[in-house]
């Protein structure tokens, strides 16, 4: 498992997975990994993760790659720790070892412990139960011993925040407490469906070169019985006795302690163990290191919720941005236009949607109101509404013909690959100076044509056609209309109709009908009293689809 940290730059604490094979790095938005730093080269540096290592190369960026202040030239390897420099962007590197269960040798140099399938069943010498029913670890042996310990971990991992800080640091402790410790090993899956591996360890004797076999059988045994277990002589115990001859194992004493979350759940385990005989673990020392891996626990799940904390500011971030861009594609005013009044109104149900509205100024005098809905919500549905809104804006601008604009608007949109998605949508094409209203219905609910008499009816749905994004080359049809002086068309998006309040009443289209009629003929007005209405209906209950309504009309 390998990744960056972003430590200093635009997005502090955000990690960047480094897959298998080569990754760029730069300012390109192109780039595996971008950095929006202008003093960043669009192509600035490379990650290379492979079979041998991870390795960072520069690919003649302007202001070079620096791998703990030293320029990087051609290629150079990463371990652990590293801290690579683009400009102003500091990463720091991790690099956690491990292999997946199942006994084999691994295939690389890189990980001087795997833990081995041994099938042993036999019993052990001490069990301590850790799980969140049983008594709390007493302080009857040893008490300060233990206090010590406790205090040793909690002063060491009280200041950080990072689950591949905490780990060696745990360990570090170990070896104070226990100076007969030889080996050390923190065992857990580096993702959800990983399998366990060794992410952390720490040897007495520096220069440790030989392989290391850890137990499979007494790892899964300490999670799934949520117990802390002491082997006192590894000789005597029959797990270490059927897989391979005991001085391969050269272990004389250990323990392994399972690693319990806020909810009782294993997330991996601590284990060391000695080769000294004289200096056996203790039933006392397994109380120790059950207390030290509960407190561990404690700091892991502090830092997992610290990290998605960080993930979620760094989301919100993007989430406001993602909505400032969303309302500045939205007009910032009604067009101008002697005789005629405007009102439109825009909510969306997450901080961005999917609903939209436009005005078009068109070159001979003509308008258009358009209005559309994409089909779900949030950011993927703002996306589609952003591509879509570009392209109607230009086959407008293209076809004189209503209808042939949104043909092709829908045959632009449709080359794309959208997963199935589609977007409703109403286009009313007016020329103010015959007073003639053009509609086109791409799939969408029929806006409601309030004459100057105060009757309303619903048009446009004999020519309704396919929803955008359905057939590339679908041939859309119009409706010609005249506006007679104070007739007014509203148009508006699923979130009227169907809001709900706390009784699960929906709004309904004869409501909306209905107010329409009794609203005042001014469409500013108007829009504020069917508004008001839905707002009454509703209540506090929570709004569950985006809202959009947009008004225009010729004054009376």
């Amino acid at each position: 498992m390998a990744f960056l940290e972003i430590l200093q730059g635009v997005e502090p604490g955000k990690r960047i997975e480094i897959p298998p094979g080569r990754s760029v790095m730069g300012r390109s938005s192109e780039c595996d990994i971008p950095l929006d730093v202008a003093a960043v080269s669009r192509q600035h540096a490379a990650i290379i993760k492979e079979s041998d290592g991870v390795f960072v190369e520069d690919l003649n960026s302007r202001n070079g790659t620096f791998v703990n202040e030293q320029r990087v030239e051609g290629r150079r390897q990463l371990k652990h720790g590293d801290r690579i420099l683009i400009c102003d962007q500091v990463l720091g590197v991790h690099v956690m070892q491990g292999v997946p269960l199942g006994g084999h040798e691994p295939k690389d140099d890189t990980s001087l412990a795997y833990l081995m399938d041994d099938h042993g069943t036999a019993s052990v010498m001490a069990t301590l139960d850790v799980s969140a029913r049983a008594a709390s670890i007493g302080l009857s042996a040893r008490p300060e011993v233990k206090l010590a310990a406790l205090l040793e971990i909690s002063n060491s991992l009280s200041k950080t925040l990072q689950v591949e800080q905490i780990l060696p640091k745990i360990l570090d402790s170990l070896f104070k407490i226990f100076l007969q410790a030889d080996r050390g090993f923190v065992i857990m899956r580096p993702g959800d469906d990983a399998p366990l591996v060794p992410v952390a360890d720490k040897y007495r004797k520096a220069g440790q070169d030989e392989r290391t076999r850890i137990s499979k059988t007494i790892v899964q045994q300490a999670m799934d019985n949520k117990s802390a277990i002491l082997s006192a002589d590894a000789a005597t115990d029959e797990r270490f006795g059927l897989a391979e001859s005991i001085s391969d194992f050269q272990i004389r004493s250990m323990m392994c302690a399972p690693m319990l979350d806020s909810e009782g759940h294993p997330l991996g385990v601590i284990q060391i163990d000695t080769n000294n005989q004289k200096s056996k673990f203790s039933n006392e020392d397994l109380e120790v290191l059950a207390a030290v891996a509960s407190q561990a626990a404690v700091a892991i799940d502090n830092a997992r919720m610290h990290e998605v904390a960080v993930e979620q500011r760094a989301l919100q971030r993007d989430l406001d941005l993602a909505a400032r861009m969303q309302r500045a594609l939205l007009p910032s005013k009604a067009p101008e236009v002697s005789g005629y009044r405007f009102f439109d109104y825009y909510e969306s149900a997450r901080q961005v949607g999917g609903d939209y509205y436009d005005y078009v100024t068109l070159a001979d005098g003509r308008f258009a109101v358009v209005l559309g809905d994409v089909a779900g919500k949030g950011v993927s549905a703002a996306i589609l509404m952003a591509r879509l809104s570009s392209d109607v804006r230009f086959s407008l601008a293209s076809e004189k013909c209503p209808a042939a604009a949104v043909s092709r608007a829908n045959f632009t949109f449709a080359q794309h690959d959208w997963a199935d998605r589609f977007v409703t949508m109403i286009v009313a094409v007016v020329d103010p100076a015959a007073h003639r209203m053009t509609l086109v219905n791409a799939g969408h609910m029929p806006p409601l044509l309030r004459r100057a008499s105060g009757e309303v009816v619903e048009v446009g749905d004999e020519i309704a056609g396919l929803p955008i994004g359905v057939i590339d080359d679908f041939e859309y049809e119009s409706l010609d209309l005249e506006l007679a002086p104070g007739d007014s068309l509203t148009m508006f998006t699923d979130g009227f109709s169907e809001a709900m309040n706390s009784a699960r009443d929906l709004y309904g289209l004869e409501r909306l009908a209905e107010q329409i009629k009794v609203g005042d003929a001014d469409v500013e007005k108007l829009g504020h009293h069917v508004l008001s209405d839905v707002r009454s209906f509703v209540g506090d209950f929570a709004q569950s689809d985006d809202m959009c309504l947009a008004c225009f009309g010729r004054c009376g």
